[in-house]
């Protein structure tokens, strides 16, 4: 190898040397700059979806404001369009950074400490009768079938003479017995005028036995043959309408309990206990259906849900309106009655077993007012008054009362109640079975 030869080689190993690393530190700035261009490309279109969800939270938090102030009963929202963000997680492909946050599905968001959206339509509570059912919405037409069965059971012993010293008594020593079995069968219609304000109306059917058995004790009376004597009767047909109004006045919001006020009017519909046949000793030939007169009952409900438990209570008050009437009953005249009107009220709690069965626990009392009546002699003596008025004792009708609700399914229900009496003058026991159903759903 010749000098020259010599020189252009060592020449060509320089250059080559000192160029391939300024090749190699330019491609590598060449792929940073690209990393660093797709790493900004990501954080924009992040920040994009960031304040799409955040624009879906305002408008998510706005419609939840605007429900909460909406009326009760408000309808449910129409379906959304797919946003933005739905769409992109749909064109996404799997893997991809930078629509990892799209493809979270959204899910409202709840404050710490934030009170839940409340519900705006009262549990329903199965001893308060239709009182405690739920008001029906606007345009819904709720039909319900009702059974009912009522006994009363009285033994008094009756005692008309002297008492000369204890237990020995001299005079009239009677025992009277008496038992009344009632089983209604009604049928009613409720309607929303509004989702507020309801109308309705029963229609019952009455089958009902009254037994009254007075037998004089043998050897109290001069007449040791006395005998018993049986006055039994029993009737059916139809009892008195019932004609209701029912308004929601509290909707039970921040706290409040719901409150419903309640009007019930009854008509004398059924047969009149002072238009029966009677014989000549004035014993009614068969069991009346109806009281004969008219009345007015509003009352109060309130209803504070504690989940799992719910608080009730309710008071009324019932306006009987008396009449004339023109029934002899030897040896007088009954000219006028007017039935004592009655105060009332219950309280108790019912528990939620789960979504679809409810217990209830609870007391009822009414007071009812003195019947007062008045009558005349049909032979009257020159000494007698033209008539008498009288009014007979009042009654204290206490009740201890249970029930159980079950939701069969969104149109249908089943309600049960019994109630036990726990004073003299209440029924034995009374025991009812309502099944409502939503015949009209509304729009």
């Amino acid at each position: 190898m010749t000098a020259s030869g010599g020189y252009w080689g060592a020449a060509l190993i320089v250059a080559t040397t000192l160029t391939f690393p300024a090749a190699q530190a330019q491609t590598r700035t060449t792929g940073l700059q690209a990393e660093l261009a797709q790493a900004r490309a990501e954080i924009a279109a992040q920040r994009r979806q960031i304040e799409q969800q955040e624009a879906r939270l305002r408008a998510l938090e706005a419609r939840m404001g605007a429900l909460a102030a909406a009326p009760a009963g408000p309808p449910p929202p129409a379906a959304q369009p797919p946003s933005a963000v739905a769409q992109a997680s749909a064109a996404a492909t799997p893997g991809d950074p930078a629509t990892m946050v799209s493809a979270v599905p959204a899910t409202p968001v709840e404050s710490v400490g934030a009170r839940p959206v409340e519900r705006d339509r009262p549990p329903e509570v199965a001893v308060l009768g239709s009182e405690g059912s739920v008001v029906t919405r606007k345009g819904q037409l709720t039909g319900e079938l009702q059974f009912d069965y009522a006994r009363a059971d009285r033994n008094r012993a009756l005692f008309r003479g002297i008492e000369i010293v204890e237990s020995v008594l001299v005079g009239e020593f009677n025992i009277n017995e008496s038992r009344q079995d009632i089983i209604t069968g009604s049928a009613a219609l409720r309607y929303g005028l509004t989702d507020r304000l309801e109308l309705g109306v029963r229609l019952p059917f009455v089958q009902r036995w009254d037994t009254s058995v007075l037998v004089p004790v043998q050897g109290s009376t001069n007449n040791d043959a006395a005998r018993e004597i049986d006055s039994s009767t029993s009737g059916n047909g139809i009892g008195d309408i019932e004609m209701s109004a029912r308004y929601q006045i509290l909707t039970g919001r921040r706290g409040l309990p719901y409150v419903v006020g309640n009007l019930q009017v009854v008509a004398p519909t059924g047969s009149d206990p002072f238009s029966i046949r009677r014989l000549a000793t004035g014993e009614a030939t068969k069991a009346a259906t109806g009281a004969g007169f008219w009345g007015v009952s509003p009352s109060v409900t309130a209803i504070l849900p504690s989940d799992p438990a719910v608080l009730f209570g309710t008071i009324g008050y019932t306006r009987n309106f008396g009449r004339h009437v023109d029934t002899v009953i030897t040896p007088v005249r009954i000219n006028y009655v007017k039935p004592g009107d009655a105060l009332s009220f219950s309280a108790g709690i019912g528990i939620a077993l789960n979504e679809r069965t409810s217990i209830n626990l609870g007391y009822a009392h009414t007071w009812a007012f003195g019947t007062r009546t008045r009558t005349s002699l049909i032979e009257p003596g020159p000494m007698d008054p033209d008539f008498v008025e009288s009014t007979s004792r009042d009654l204290q009708l206490g009740r201890l009362l249970f029930g159980v609700t079950y939701r069969a399914t969104d149109r249908a229900s089943i309600n049960w109640s019994v109630e036990v009496g726990a004073t003299d003058d209440a029924a034995d026991v009374r025991s009812v079975l309502r099944l409502p159903l939503i015949l009209i759903m509304p729009k």
